[in-house]
């Protein structure tokens, strides 16, 4: 019993040396590009927003933890405006995700702000 104890220890510390990251995309067999990405975006300071509205023009979701700018009221609605009228342009939709989230979707799509389990009376 010791020897298979000591050689599952062996195996197990070789599998934590020998991690490697992998990239699970080089498994897709469609052999095309997405039509569309989900990205997520981290608004802690108002100069992201132009990468933001780029991924919205760019006809992409946008997930954006706006966690970071919550304690600036006056910097979180002004960037919330610009999104919407991003949103707007390209008449697509825009919704919160419980308090630090808020989800942007191109046009085509619209967010259903009931919830599918959970939430209802």
């Amino acid at each position: 019993m010791a020897g298979i104890l000591e050689r599952l220890k062996l195996i197990g510390k070789a599998a934590e040396e020998d991690y490697a990251e992998v990239d699970l995309g080089q498994f897709d067999e469609s052999g095309r590009s997405p039509d569309m990405i989900l990205r997520v975006a981290e608004l802690g300071r108002e100069d992201a927003l132009p990468e933001i509205k780029q991924e919205i023009y760019a006809g992409n979701i946008i997930l954006v933890d706006i966690a970071g700018l919550k304690r600036d009221k006056a910097a979180l609605d002004r960037a919330i405006g610009e999104l919407k009228k991003a949103i707007d342009d390209i008449s697509g939709d825009i919704a919160g995700v419980g308090d630090d989230l808020i989800i942007l979707v191109p046009a085509g799509i619209r967010i259903d702000r009931e919830k599918v389990v959970g939430g209802r009376d």
